[in-house]
C-alpha cells in the first residue's frame, strides 16, 4: 500500500482516532439496531411499534439541535483529545446504563439512554472533523477524511446488520450487553492513544445562550459564500442518505418482496459503494482538496437514482425473493449496480466537501463551522423524514417514484450550488483536462507557501495554462492574462468564475491596465496568490520570449516572494499556437505528458524581469 493512505492507520497521529470514532460509529448502532429489535419484539403493550421507532429517532436527532451550538464551542476552547477521551469515557458510563435497560427489557429507559448517545455524538461531533487537519498535513487532508468516511459507512453497515450477526432478536440480553459496553471500552482504550490536539480559541468564552450561539455558529460558517455551499452540499447528502435508508427497506418488502437477507444485501451494497468512492475519491484526487470531483458525484448521485426507479421493473412478480433468486435475475443485479453506484458517487460527492471546509476554514471556528454543519445535517435528516411522510405516506407515491423526484431534486440542488459558487464546474474542467488529455508531472511544488502572498510567473505555451496551473497548485491563483484570452466565448465563464484579472497594453487600453495592476495590489494585499505570465501573450514558435516590465512594477508596488514556474509538453497541441492555428486540430493523443515545475522562491528585491526569464528557461530544460 502506498504511503499516506493506508498507511495512516498504523500512525499515532491517525491511527487512533481511526479507530476511535469507527468503534463509536459501531457501538452507536449496535445499541440502535438492538433497542429496534426489543421494540418490534412488543415487550411495550398498547402502543404502536413504528410510534416507538419515530420517537428513538427522534430522540436521538434531538440534542444536535439543542447542543450543537455549545458542543462547537466547547471543541475550539479546549484540547481535542482531551474532550474526545472524557467523551469516550462518559459512552463507557452510558452503556453501562444500557446494559442494565438490555437486561431489564425496559424499553422507555433505554430511549433515555439514546438520547444521553446523541448528545455524547453531538459532542463528538465537531471534534471529529475538527481534529483531522491538526495531526495531518494539507497532502493528507482528503486521505483522511477518506478513510473517515470509509470506516463510518463500514461501522453503520456493521452496526445495521449486528441483529442478524449477534441473533439479539433470540439471544440472552446479556449479549447485547458484553456487545455494546465492549465496544465503548474499546473506543476509550484507542481515545488514549490520540496525541494531543491543543484548543484552537482557547482565550473564547462559553455562551450558554444556546440560541444565540447557534445563529452566530452559523454565521461563521457563512462567513465565507464557498464553506457555506459546502456546508449546504454536506448537508443535503444526509437528506439523501436518510432518505434511501429509511425508504430501503419498504421498497425491499412491498417491491422487491425480498427477504430480510436481500434487505441487509442492498443496504450492504449502499454503504461498501460509499466507503468504495470514498477510497477511489482519494486516488483520482491524486491526494489533495479536488473540488471537480463534487460535480461529478452529483451526476452520478442522479443518474443510477434515475436508473433506481425502472431497473426493478425487471424482477419477478409476486413471489419472495431471497438473495440467490434476486441475483439470478438480470433486474437484480441492475438494482444492485444502482445503489453501489449511488454509494459510489456519494462518496466522490461527500470527501472533498469536508477536506475543502477543513482547508479554506478559519482554524479558530472550524469545530463551531462542523457544530453549524451537525445542526444543518440534523434539520435535513428530519426533513427527510417529513418528505418521505409527505409524498409516500400522503400523496401516494410509490418508493421508486419517491427515489426518482430525489434524483431529479438533487439536479435542481447541484445547479443552485454550482451557480453560486463556479468553483465547483472549474474544478471539474481543470480535472477531466488534466486526467484525460494531460498526464501532469509535477515537480518542486512544495515551494509555493501554504500561505500568505506570493507572485507565480510562468511560460505562456496554450490556451489552457492557467486551467493546469490552478489545478496543479494547491492554492486558489488569481491569474492575470492578456484580455482577447480573456474575453473568449466560455472560457470567459471559467476565468470570470476564477476571479482572473484581465490586462491589455497600456497604450491600447490605459483603462484596463490601471485596472488590472490596482487589483493586483488588492489581491496581494489579502494574502492571496497572484499568477502572471510575463511574456503578455502566448508563444508563437514555442520558445520563451522577454518578459515585460509589469512583473517588476508588481512587486515594487507590493513586495512579495516570486516564484518562477515552467511549463513543457504544451507546444504543439490542440490548444497551443503551432502551424499559426489554435484550436482547430484534434488531439494528438490523450493522456500526454505535461511537465509543471517550480523553483526556490525569489525576494522582491532581487527581482528583475529578464533574470526571472532565465529561470524559467532553466527550469524547462530540467529533465
Amino acid at each position: 500500500m502506498k504511503e499516506g493512505t493506508f498507511s495512516l492507520l498504523g500512525k499515532r497521529r491517525f491511527g487512533p482516532f481511526f479507530f476511535t470514532q469507527f468503534l463509536g460509529a459501531f457501538n452507536d448502532n449496535v445499541f440502535r439496531q438492538a433497542l429496534i429489535l426489543l421494540i418490534a419484539s412488543g415487550v411495550v403493550a398498547g402502543t404502536e411499534v413504528n410510534t416507538l421507532n419515530n420517537v428513538a429517532l427522534a430522540l436521538f436527532i434531538l440534542p444536535f439541535f439543542l447542543f450543537s451550538a455549545l458542543a462547537g464551542q466547547v471543541a475550539d476552547k479546549y484540547d481535542r483529545a482531551m474532550l474526545v477521551r472524557r467523551i469516550k469515557f462518559a459512552e463507557v458510563l452510558i452503556m453501562g446504563c444500557a446494559a442494565a435497560g438490555f437486561f431489564f427489557s425496559s424499553v422507555y429507559f433505554l430511549l433515555a439512554v439514546l438520547f444521553l448517545m446523541g448528545l455524547q455524538s453531538t459532542f463528538f461531533g465537531p471534534i471529529k472533523y475538527a481534529i483531522i487537519p491538526q495531526h495531518l498535513g494539507p497532502r493528507e487532508l482528503v486521505t483522511g477524511n477518506a478513510l473517515v468516511e470509509m470506516g463510518t459507512f463500514l461501522a453503520i453497515l456493521l452496526g445495521s446488520i449486528s441483529g442478524v450477526l449477534l441473533k439479539m432478536d433470540a439471544a440472552s440480553p446479556a449479549i447485547v450487553s458484553t456487545a455494546v459496553v465492549g465496544l465503548a471500552l474499546l473506543g476509550y482504550l484507542a481515545a488514549r492513544g490520540i496525541p494531543s490536539a491543543p484548543a484552537a480559541d482557547p482565550g473564547s468564552r462559553l455562551d450558554w445562550n444556546l440560541w444565540k450561539e447557534t445563529w452566530r455558529i452559523v454565521g461563521y460558517a457563512r462567513e465565507v459564500k464557498s464553506v457555506w455551499m459546502c456546508v449546504l452540499g454536506i448537508s443535503w447528502f444526509w437528506f439523501l442518505g436518510a432518505a434511501y435508508t429509511t425508504q430501503l427497506k419498504v421498497y425491499v418488502d412491498d417491491y422487491l418482496l425480498g427477504t430480510d437477507g436481500l434487505y441487509a444485501l442492498l443496504l450492504g451494497t449502499f454503504s461498501v459503494g460509499i466507503g468504495l468512492g470514498s477510497w477511489l475519491c482519494e486516488k483520482l484526487s491524486g491526494r489533495q482538496v479536488e473540488l471537480g470531483l463534487v460535480p461529478l458525484g452529483s451526476i452520478g448521485l442522479s443518474l443510477f437514482g434515475v436508473d433506481l426507479f425502472f431497473s426493478y421493473a425487471g424482477l419477478p412478480k409476486g413471489v419472495e425473493l431471497g438473495i440467490g433468486a434476486f441475483l439470478q435475475a438480470p433486474a437484480g443485479w441492475r438494482v444492485l449496480v444502482d445503489l453501489l453506484g449511488i454509494g459510489v458517487f456519494g462518496g466522490f460527492y461527500i470527501v472533498p466537501l469536508f477536506a475543502f471546509i477543513q482547508q479554506r476554514s478559519d482554524p479558530r471556528h472550524l469545530a463551531r463551522i462542523i457544530a453549524a454543519n451537525n445542526i444543518l445535517n440534523a434539520l435535513l435528516m428530519v426533513l427527510s423524514a417529513a418528505a418521505g411522510i409527505v409524498l409516500v405516506g400522503l400523496l401516494d407515491l410509490t418508493v421508486p417514484q419517491f427515489f426518482l423526484v430525489l434524483a431529479l431534486l438533487n439536479v435542481v440542488v447541484a445547479a443552485y450550488i454550482y451557480t453560486v459558487v463556479p468553483e465547483f464546474l472549474i474544478r471539474l474542467l481543470v480535472w477531466m483536462l488534466t486526467n484525460v488529455l494531460y498526464r501532469i508531472k509535477r515537480k518542486g511544488l512544495e515551494n509555493i507557501p501554504d500561505e500568505g502572498p506570493c507572485l507565480l510567473v510562468c511560460n505562456h505555451v496554450s490556451y489552457v495554462d492557467a486551467l493546469l496551473l490552478g489545478g496543479a497548485v494547491r492554492r486558489p491563483a488569481r491569474f492575470v492574462m492578456f484580455k482577447p484570452i480573456y474575453d473568449l466565448p466560455l472560457m470567459n465563464l471559467i476565468f470570470r468564475g476564477g476571479k482572473a484579472i484581465p490586462i491589455d497594453g497600456k497604450s491600447r487600453n490605459p483603462q484596463v491596465y490601471e485596472e488590472a495592476f490596482r487589483r493586483i495590489r488588492e489581491e496581494l494585499a489579502a494574502g492571496q496568490v497572484v499568477c502572471l505570465f510575463p511574456e503578455g501573450q502566448l508563444t508563437p514558435d514555442g520558445e520563451v520570449g522577454e518578459f515585460r516590465n509589469g512583473l517588476e512594477k508588481i512587486v515594487k508596488e507590493t513586495p512579495v516572494p516570486v516564484i518562477p514556474m515552467a511549463l513543457s509538453g504544451l507546444w504543439g497541441s490542440f490548444f497551443s499556437h503551432k502551424g499559426g492555428r489554435a484550436l482547430t486540430r484534434l488531439p494528438r493523443r490523450f493522456w500526454s505528458r505535461v511537465v509543471l515545475s517550480a523553483g526556490e522562491p525569489v525576494p522582491p528585491q532581487a527581482v528583475e524581469a529578464e533574470d526571472m526569464r532565465r529561470r524559467v528557461l532553466a527550469l524547462r530544460e530540467q529533465p
